[in-house]
């Protein structure tokens, strides 16, 4: 299926790893030009591979999402560099890196800087880049939450919150963009063999007595037998295509909505 992208212009914050990286992918293998920001040194490397792969325009960018002036300076670089912004891409995304079972393992102190980053960083994000999408023909902006946002998940209550409220901000910023023909939207991943899923392993591991401590594949896998019914994890491939989709006109229709990509383990009526 032809998602209707070629050339356009799709911003990925947080796109030199993980989730990001695939997302920037995904969109320059559909004929976009990719600007990857993020605060990692490994962008620069990472764009020039997704330009020589795709045969694409491509620029790294450094931008931080808990400072508002680096992601505006970024936009206007982005601007200057490949042109504005059709489709917004915020990956960017920390964990407390504790483990949060009860609650009161954290203190309030762990809290400020997981919800600065998560929820607090897409809102500045979004700031950023707004103008130029509403300058688009079909502008549209994907947040990436996480099933642990519909779920209360115990494992790091901060993380949780930042992206329950990610989810609620998706609902926001879709209402106020629609008028300007800017879709929004976000996607849940649920099991993921990420940095950040890795940490949230450790976090528990380290506080288990040694005859109950498992390897990193072990609990992983599981942790999916258990609660995902598909009972394989999710790749961050498959959250990249899914979000190339809804930033694309084929799901011009679609905007306000959370699209769970976690094998089954979270649904909804």
């Amino acid at each position: 299926m032809d998602l209707l992208v070629k050339n356009d212009v799709a911003v990925v914050v947080g796109g030199a790893q993980g989730i990001g990286a695939a997302i920037a992918d995904a969109a320059a293998a559909e004929g976009m030009c990719v600007a990857v920001l993020d605060i990692h040194p490994s962008r620069q490397a990472a764009a020039e591979a997704i330009a020589a792969r795709h045969q694409v325009k491509t620029c790294a960018l450094a931008a931080d999402v808990t400072d508002a002036k680096s992601l505006d300076d970024a936009a206007a670089q982005v601007r200057q560099q490949l042109g504005a912004c059709d489709h917004l891409f915020c990956a960017a995304g920390a964990g407390s890196g504790k483990f949060g079972f009860p609650f009161w393992n954290l203190e309030p102190t762990d809290w400020p800087r997981v919800l600065d980053i998560n929820l607090t960083g897409a809102v500045r994000t979004l700031h950023a880049f707004r103008e130029q999408l509403m300058q688009s023909a079909h502008g549209s902006a994907l947040l990436i939450a996480s099933i642990a946002g519909q779920i209360g998940s115990p494992t790091d209550p901060p993380y949780s919150a930042a992206k329950a409220g990610v989810i609620n901000f998706t609902q926001c910023a879709a209402r106020d963009l629609a008028a300007h023909g800017v879709r929004v939207n976000a996607i849940s991943p649920g099991m993921i063999k990420t940095t950040l899923n890795k940490s949230v392993w450790q976090a528990w591991n380290d506080r288990q007595p040694a005859d109950q401590q498992q390897d990193y594949e072990s609990w992983g896998d599981e942790k999916v037998r258990r609660n995902v019914p598909l009972g394989r994890w999710q790749t961050p491939e498959d959250i990249a295509a899914a979000a190339v989709f809804l930033a694309s006109p084929r799901a011009g229709n679609i905007t306000g909505q959370t699209v769970n990509v976690d094998g089954g383990q979270v649904m909804h009526a």
